[in-house]
Parts: structure tokens; C-alpha cells; sequence
């Protein structure tokens, strides 16, 4: 077996691989080579990873997004933790099988936190997200390379798509996040080297520029389908209640209706919504590769220069407690603006401090200092592009031949290729 390092640098297009901006990535693709990949449906962060390891598509595993509605409890949730809920072999599994003594790195325990300190959570999501989230993760593989030398390390690099989606994939702070990352490529494929690596970075999709927000489940509320329950911390979404409702997922969202009726009047109402480009359902959704019991009956698709909130309220006052926080796990869809601090605050340092004193003080507090104006977010992603330069890439270290995307579904075997030199 061959030990592999494998680099999910997430949000990379195989446009942005040039000398000049990313010397290293275009190193690394000269070296050996590089393929543009064909992006899923939904091309999100769960689905994409779900793809990958597996080798199947969301039909297949049931990571349908980032997030879905049980089936059965009707809990809605986005960033489920447990392993077992998508289904079939993942690669790390295939590559035991073959040999026992295949190992795997597990970044981010204590022994790597001993050694680098903690890692920086507030820097990983939220709107300080960027830059040290991802060296803290470059270093503990490097490290790992160095100390421990597994079959396969599996590195995170997320910094790159925090700016690309508050400023554009164009903006000078993206494409300086661009440049930021590929210093940490070269450090990484450097300790590769060093260890007898073989190299294979991935990216689980490319962002688009957008300018235009669908409130989505807004429409749905107007026209009855939607309910939310008045509590005493704002409007709550009653999944129960509602005959329909959209589970919000960048610019895709899944919508989940009671009976046929209401099915059928979620697509009238959907069909005329401005941001909408399509509506999938039956037969297209089926041949998208989402025909599992956790996607939505209709799964909407926005135009591309459009994105998809979470929001199903209008009223200030209606407004839940959780809106203006990062609370990833009760938003019940995705909210991009966890990323921005609210640019209304005069002073939204002091504001934080504040709630940290009150935490430590046993108070209850709410971390009140997110941005709540949707069209502040200039990227998004979730669609196929046009051009499959501006999806998600692979690039190898290991010499390959043709210029044609390359399947998701295809990154599994082709790593356990490089493990066992096929």
C-alpha cells in the first residue's frame, strides 16, 4: 500500500488553478494532473462528501443536502453528526477490506489539541470564519504525516468558500483567500513528499455570484401551505401543521408537502415564484438522482444568479430568537449570514463581549451580532454550472490522461487506486 493525503479544498473550480495566483496547485496538476468534475445535485457539502466516499449518488446513500426532514419523526434538521445515515461502503471501509492493515487518519483529538493548540471553533463557522480554521487543519495533517504515517489523511481546507460566498468567487478578499489557500497546499504537499505520499485534492463544488434572494418559504406562508407557531421566542416553523414547507439549502431547496393537494398547489404557487428556474418532482426528480424517502416531494432548483433563505416569517416582531445568531442547528435551513456581523451594530465587538460576560455570568444570552439582510450575500452554490471549469475539480499527483470531467462518484475508486497502485 502507497500512503495518500487527500485534500478536500472546498470550493475551488478548476478555472481558479493558475501559475500566477495558485503556483502550487498548478505545480501539482503539471506534475501529475487535473480534471474538472461534474457536480452533483444538490452540489452542497453533505451530498458531496456523501458522493465521494461512497461512490454512489444521493439516491443511493440518502444525504439528499445539508440537511432533510426524517421521514418519520418529521424533525428537521441540517449538519446530522452520525456516520451511519448515509448508507453503503465508504472508501476507508473498501480500503480495510482489502487490507487490515490500511489505517486512516482521525484528526482533531486530543493529542493533535495537546500539540497545537485548541482548535479555533470561531474561526471554522460564524462570522470570524476564515484563514486560522484552516492552517490549524493543515498543521495537525502535516503532522500526522510526519508522526504517525496513515495509509490515508484526510484534510478539510474550508476557509475558501467563506469568502467566496460573502464576497463573490471574484472579489480581491476571494481571490486573496484563494492565494492564502494555495500556501497551504504547498506546505501540505511538501509533507507528502516527505512522507511518500501520493496527492489527490477534490473539491465539493465551485461558487457561483448570486444578487438575488428567494424567500421561498415566505411564498408558501402567503398562500396558506406554510404554518408557524406564535412562541414567546418568535415564530416557530410547525412541521407538523404545515402542508408545506422548503428546507432551505443555498440554491437548492427541498419541499415537503402533507398530500397530493397540497403537492400540486405548492408547484402553482412555486411555478410563479421570481429566483425559481425549476421544480423537481416524480420522474425529474428521480432522474436527478434524488429518489430517496429523505428529499423533498418537490425539490426546487433557483435561477443561477439566485440563492434560497431559510426565512418564513415577514414581521419584525414575529421575528424567532435564533435569526440574528449562528445556530446551525435550529435554523431549520441554511442561513449564509452567520457569516457577516450585522454592519447595523455601531459596535458589535462590544455587543459580543457583552454576551460573553453574560455567559459567564450564568445569564441567559443570546450572540445576537449576525447580519439579517439577505442581499448582502454576493456566492452561493447547489446547481450544476454551465461550464464544468466552474464545479469542482480533481487533482492528482499521479499522472493521468484525459481532459474530460470526471465523475463524483468516481473519486472512491480512484483514490483506492493511488492506495494500492492499481
Amino acid at each position: 500500500m502507497r500512503p495518500v493525503l487527500l485534500l478536500d479544498l472546498v470550493g475551488l473550480s478548476a478555472r481558479q488553478v493558475d501559475a500566477a495566483r495558485t503556483p502550487h496547485l498548478a505545480r501539482l496538476a503539471e506534475r501529475g494532473h487535473m480534471r474538472p468534475m461534474r457536480a452533483i445535485l444538490p452540489a452542497v457539502t453533505c451530498s458531496a462528501q456523501a458522493t465521494m466516499l461512497p461512490g454512489t449518488l444521493p439516491s443511493a446513500h440518502g444525504a439528499v443536502g445539508n440537511g432533510w426532514r426524517d421521514p418519520k419523526s418529521y424533525e428537521v434538521a441540517l449538519w446530522r453528526q452520525s456516520n451511519a445515515l448515509v448508507d453503503g461502503e465508504k472508501l476507508y471501509e473498501a480500503a480495510r477490506a482489502r487490507d487490515p492493515r490500511f489505517t486512516c487518519a482521525k484528526l482533531f483529538g486530543q493529542e493533535t489539541e495537546a500539540a497545537l493548540g485548541a482548535f479555533p471553533f470561531f474561526d471554522f463557522w460564524g462570522p470570524k470564519a476564515g484563514l486560522p480554521s484552516s492552517r490549524w487543519i493543515a498543521d495537525a495533517a502535516i503532522r500526522t504525516l510526519k508522526e504517525h504515517r496513515p495509509t490515508l489523511t484526510m484534510a478539510y481546507l474550508p476557509h475558501l468558500d467563506y469568502d467566496h460566498q460573502r464576497y463573490g468567487p471574484t472579489a480581491p478578499r476571494s481571490v486573496a483567500a484563494r492565494e492564502e489557500l494555495d500556501v497551504l497546499v504547498g506546505d501540505l504537499v511538501a509533507a507528502a513528499d516527505e512522507a511518500g505520499a501520493a496527492v489527490a485534492c477534490v473539491s465539493e463544488y465551485a461558487i457561483q455570484d448570486v444578487s438575488k434572494p428567494v424567500d421561498i418559504n415566505v411564498a408558501l406562508r402567503r398562500a396558506g401551505l406554510l404554518v408557524a407557531r406564535d412562541t414567546p421566542n418568535g415564530d416557530v416553523l410547525d412541521p407538523f401543521g404545515s402542508a408545506a414547507f422548503a428546507l432551505a439549502d443555498h440554491q437548492v431547496a427541498h419541499v415537503y408537502t402533507k398530500d397530493d393537494a397540497a403537492k400540486e398547489r405548492a408547484l402553482e404557487v412555486l411555478s410563479g415564484l421570481d429566483g425559481v428556474a425549476e421544480l423537481l418532482h416524480g420522474d425529474t426528480r428521480a432522474a436527478a438522482g434524488l429518489d430517496h424517502a429523505n428529499a423533498g416531494d418537490i425539490v426546487a432548483l433557483s435561477a443561477p444568479d439566485a440563492w434560497f433563505t431559510y426565512t418564513y416569517w415577514e414581521r419584525k416582531d414575529a421575528e424567532p430568537d435564533f435569526a440574528p445568531t449562528v445556530d446551525i442547528h435550529r435554523k431549520p435551513g441554511y442561513d449564509p449570514l452567520e457569516m457577516l456581523l450585522n454592519p447595523e451594530l455601531k459596535a458589535p465587538m462590544l455587543r459580543v463581549a457583552r454576551r460573553v460576560a453574560q455567559k459567564k455570568l450564568g445569564f441567559r444570552y443570546l450572540m445576537d451580532v449576525v447580519a439579517m439582510d439577505p442581499t448582502l450575500i454576493k456566492g452561493s452554490h447547489g446547481l450544476a454550472p454551465a461550464d464544468p471549469l466552474d464545479g469542482p475539480v480533481w487533482i492528482s499527483s499521479e499522472a493521468g490522461d484525459g481532459e474530460d470531467p470526471i465523475e463524483m462518484t468516481s473519486v472512491k475508486e480512484r483514490v483506492l487506486d493511488l492506495i494500492f497502485e492499481a
